[in-house]
């Protein structure tokens, strides 16, 4: 409801709330720190405690408590009032029961699911059963601590051994997807004989599991929670996600394996940005998800698996989600999880010089081309180009073109007849993305229509009543105004203005106020309206050729310009032309 969601931001420290990511430190009203949205070396990201805001002057992330921990929780609207909520322990109520309901359900699901690991995992520390378990995964190079840190379990060879450790109803067992029921109407356990990795959210909320059997065990090697669970669906679970988003966040990359030793492995090599798909491709729901999180995705597959990945696919997310993919040149039949145990190091340069998708597979095609004859290199030009076309932006696939032509020593001309016979061959469809080359905009000298919104912010009660739309004449800066001027609050009021005009609020909010002369920002703005008045009907005279009838106006306007020269430390010297303007610019003033 509306006023839970209010109490929650009112009552949360969002200056607390900050420091769980970066450290931030006092300078005057202000709070400072490195941006937790993207890697900088100087403080630009700023915190106002009574307004409960941020803004960052490097990246423009903008926002209150809430839109933080969706920021670095991932979560929906709902859920990080929830988180928040949690955090103060205040209940909440919602206008839809069911929803209510469903929340609560999910938040027993997870319980449950995490008595489970509580379960497995003690199983693997204590229980002499699991001594081959302990065996393979110390050949493994992993560890106790290693054990502990991931929550690694072991499942008892046994039918229902965790049934009879949790005493759940048969309903739940079954859709937390821990088990069945079989044809006797008894609960069995879904993991048996196997070593099991927890799968949390984003959150850290356990929601299922990836069992791996030993290598004498029997049945499939990896065994996951099934999709008929109630809350897990292997189309959108990212293996080691809640683990990674800390440092996803602060280099804007994420590094996505196969499998759940690959993750660990990568942790363990100081890439802790590594996440897993669980028994399954990549789908547009993992791709949405690590949007949230980071902008450049690591793709650390098998080399060949990575490089024949669907192109159509990767273009379109890129172009939806606003990703950017590269490919890890893994050497041949290594995965991360072996390198990570055997060659840490070349783990570590490999990710690091992760090549942008396009040129991994145009680089792995003419590496296998015959480069030394002419019917080698004409070949190697058309299978590379067929690559090239299935890319959306031109002025990408014309560097590629040059790339080509330079290493199979052709005209680039020549290449380009071969982008369009490939063309036509693959009936690739004309998408384009557009170029965006702006970068993000630098905070700059504050105009007189940005202090005085400054000081509607800060200090609405000293220039509510002085302040006119009239006054402001930048589009954006007169949303702002009429956002302020109509709604209860900061939030409400950059909610209505969204946009440019949402985001000049929010660094507004993060500006230092505490200095500025109220009378002084007003009278600046009536000077420069009265003077831009005064031009406009001097113009309208003109135009009429009856400058008799606009004069008494212009004189009146020309003389607040010449006495608004020298500083007016009074509103009420000042109101009189402020009424004027509005009354102008309402058309009850006859010129």
């Amino acid at each position: 409801m509306d006023d839970d969601v209010r109490r929650v931001r009112d009552e949360t420290d969002i200056v607390r709330l900050v420091t769980e990511h970066t450290q931030l430190k006092k300078q005057g009203v202000q709070w400072m720190g490195l941006c937790p949205f993207h890697g900088e070396k100087s403080p630009s990201f700023s915190v106002n405690a009574e307004k409960g805001v941020y803004y960052c002057f490097g990246c423009q992330a903008k926002g209150d408590a809430i839109d933080f921990v969706r920021e670095t929780e991932g979560l929906d609207f709902a859920g990080s009032v929830e988180f928040l909520a949690g955090k103060v322990g205040l209940t909440l109520r919602y206008t839809d029961h069911n929803e209510g309901r469903s929340r609560n359900r999910r938040k027993e699901h997870a319980e449950c699911i995490g008595r489970a690991v509580d379960f497995y995992h003690e199983r693997l520390l204590e229980d002499p059963l699991a001594r081959s378990a302990r065996d393979y995964l110390r050949s493994r190079g992993y560890d106790g601590d290693v054990a502990r840190r991931f929550r690694i379990g072991w499942a008892p060879d046994e039918w229902s051994e965790l049934s009879r450790h949790l005493r759940m109803k048969d309903d739940e067992w079954v859709t937390t997807g821990l088990g069945g029921i079989n044809k006797r109407g008894g609960q069995y356990d879904f993991f048996r004989a196997r070593i099991v990795f927890p799968i949390f959210d984003a959150q850290g909320n356990a929601i299922g599991f990836g069992g791996r059997k030993l290598p004498d065990g029997e049945g499939p090697k990896y065994k996951n929670t099934s999709d008929a669970a109630e809350f897990y669906s292997k189309s959108e679970v990212l293996y080691g996600l809640h683990w990674a988003k800390s440092e996803a966040g602060r280099t804007d990359e994420l590094v996505v394996c196969e499998g759940y030793t690959d993750v660990i492995g990568c942790h363990l090599a100081g890439i802790e940005r590594a996440v897993a798909t669980c028994g399954t491709v990549l789908t547009p729901q993992h791709a949405r998800t690590m949007g949230r999180f980071a902008s450049h995705i690591v793709l650390a597959f098998d080399a060949d698996g990575a490089g024949q990945a669907a192109a159509e696919r990767v273009y379109a997310w890129e172009e939806e989600f606003g990703l950017r993919f590269a490919v890890a040149a893994l050497p041949a039949g290594a995965d991360p999880g072996d390198l990570a145990e055997n060659d840490p190091d070349g783990l570590r340069t490999v990710i690091e010089q992760a090549r942008p998708f396009l040129e991994f597979r145009v680089d792995r095609e003419l590496d296998r081309s015959d480069l030394d004859s002419a019917e080698g290199r004409a070949l190697a030009v058309t299978a590379a180009m067929r690559l090239v076309v299935e890319h959306p932006d031109a002025l990408v696939r014309d560097q590629y073109v040059m790339r080509i032509a330079d290493r199979c020593m052709v005209s680039a001309d020549e290449v380009r007849r071969r982008a369009e016979t490939s063309t036509r061959d693959l009936a690739v469809r004309g998408r384009r993305v557009a170029v965006d080359g702006g970068g993000p905009t630098t905070p700059g000298h504050l105009t007189p229509e940005h202090q005085a919104l400054r000081l509607l912010v800060h200090r609405p009660d000293e220039v509510t009543n002085h302040l006119a739309s009239v006054l402001f004449v930048d589009p954006i800066n007169q949303k702002s105004y009429e956002a302020l001027r109509t709604t209860p609050d900061l939030h409400a009021a950059m909610e209505q203005a969204g946009g440019a005009a949402s985001d000049l609020l929010a660094r507004l909010a993060v500006d230092d106020a505490s200095e500025d002369d109220p009378c002084g920002v007003v009278s600046r703005l009536l000077f420069l309206a009265a003077e831009r008045t005064a031009v406009v009907l001097e113009a309208e005279a003109r135009q009429a050729g009856d400058l008799a009838t606009y004069q008494p106006s212009i004189s009146f306007l020309r003389n607040w310009v010449m006495d608004l020269r020298e500083a007016v430390t009074d509103f009420a010297k000042v109101d009189p032309l402020l009424r004027w303007l509005v009354n102008y610019s309402e058309g009850r003033v006859d010129v």
